[in-house]
């Protein structure tokens, strides 16, 4: 949608809006729909091939209106994510399906959905313990469970151990910056060992620093023989596996309990819009299912409906699968494709520029969108460049640290990137690293 289109479908929208509002009093309250009138009225999976606008919108007074309260909106995101699901190639077991044991719910964030895997895999662990050692407490246990998560893990893991009141502990990542089976295997055997009690570990791919990945067929079959949650973490680098050439990086799902990426990052959706499938819903809506009376309704026990609010933090949701439909319907699962081919062959762009000045290294593999790169030399003399790239205000980027390296990190995301773009880039940092250079070797040659 171009910028002219946008405009003319936004007084469209305002137009529709205002007219539902003018003849509101002529809907009725309640919906008479039946549970599970919508799955029927949409296909089953993602278009491959771009819709229009007004087919899209049609639908909604067609299909949507209908349902207008809760079972559109609950009924169209189990329906959305089983389409997510199925463009990934996820395992069955993690779709809704008909009637499935699993499926996938909107969360707000990548932290939400790893905080709410955490808290499900508390509460099953505790119980757990509990039966098969009656005589121990919640707070013994509690004192005893240890969660995992690499070196590597964004930070909002670590944050969720601190908001659930469990301990959590670094797996160290080889040199390629991935965990792998053998550094999780003797870090619970140590742990086991002194009484604690491991319950949970999150795998990463596409980690922040580097967009490296865990490896899932060493690790996935040690949590399932020591009966550890696996959650999988792949907020920004989920996306590309729409793709099959980069489908191979999600081997291994098959052994996580639950998993995640954003939309919101990567495929053109607005955040928020964060995709969290389980094998087991029940996990979840068993750590956080409380009944009060006006939360009650004629459906509840009919399993039939499925009830989002026990599967989050909040109890309150907005209508978030409406525009990853839309998203979804209008590019096509081709358009989405070429969108996540486009940027990885950018970052490849940027990769071979790099390359070719033998005044920089490239510091971590270039699988995706994000390229890792420095100027050959000490830390301060990175700080030093990136303080005048950030402060010149034409590109921005953000660093890491790998290891003991100060790293420079350029991150292909706008809708709009083009060759061009990566060029001007280019030229920029370099000229600024030809000026830096030549001040810093001045300023070293007088000292």
């Amino acid at each position: 949608m171009d910028a002219a289109e946008f405009r003319k479908r936004g007084k469209e929208m305002v137009d529709y809006i205002a007219d539902y509002l003018e003849k509101i009093d002529r809907r009725q309250v309640f919906p008479d729909v039946e549970p599970g009138y919508l799955r029927p009225l949409i296909p089953d999976c993602a278009p491959q091939d771009p819709e229009n606008f007004e087919d899209v919108f049609k639908d909604i007074e067609k299909i949507i209106m209908p349902g207008a309260a809760s079972p559109a909106c609950t009924e169209l995101e189990t329906v959305m994510l089983d389409w997510l699901g199925k463009m990934i190639n996820l395992p069955e077991e993690f779709l809704a399906g008909k009637d499935g044991q699993g499926g996938g719910v909107i969360q707000g964030s990548a932290s939400e959905a790893t905080l709410v895997s955490l808290l499900a895999a508390r509460t099953k662990t505790i119980r757990q313990v509990q039966s098969e050692k009656p005589d121990l407490t919640e707070a013994d246990i509690m004192g005893r469970l240890v969660a995992y998560a690499s070196d590597q893990a964004h930070s909002s893991v670590e944050r969720a151990a601190l908001i659930a009141g469990v301990k959590m502990k670094n797996v160290s990542s080889d040199d390629t910056f991935s965990v792998c089976g053998s550094a999780l295997k003797k870090v619970l055997d140590e742990d086991k060992a002194s009484g604690l009690i491991p319950f949970f570990f999150c795998a990463t791919l596409g980690t922040t620093p580097c967009c490296s990945f865990d490896k899932l067929l060493e690790l996935g079959p040690i949590c399932n023989k020591e009966n550890i949650w696996m959650h999988i973490d792949a907020a920004y680098a989920g996306s590309a596996f729409i793709c099959p050439e980069f489908r191979h990086l999600l081997n291994g799902v098959e052994f996580a309990d639950s998993f995640n990426f954003n939309p919101h990052k990567w495929l053109l959706v607005n955040f928020d819009c964060s995709a969290m499938w389980v094998k087991k819903r029940s996990d979840l809506t068993s750590a956080f299912k409380l009944e009060p009376l006006y939360l009650q309704h004629h459906h509840q026990e009919s399993g039939l409906v499925t009830d989002y609010r026990h599967w989050q933090i909040p109890l309150g949701r907005r209508f978030r699968s409406l525009k990853l439909w839309f998203v979804l319907r209008m590019y096509g699962v081709t358009g989405l494709q070429e969108h996540i081919r486009k940027h990885v062959r950018l970052s490849h762009q940027f990769e071979h520029l790099v390359l070719q000045d033998e005044r920089f290294e490239i510091c971590a593999e270039v699988v995706l969108g994000l390229v890792c790169f420095r100027v050959k030399g000490s830390n301060e003399l990175n700080k030093a460049l990136l303080k005048s790239i950030n402060e010149a205000k034409k590109i921005h980027l953000v660093p890491c640290h790998l290891r003991e390296k100060f790293v420079l990190r350029f991150a292909i995301c706008s809708r709009t990137v083009e060759s061009t773009h990566v060029t001007f880039a280019w030229q920029h940092i370099s000229q600024l690293a030809t000026d830096l250079l030549k001040t810093w070797e001045q300023n070293h040659h007088q000292q």
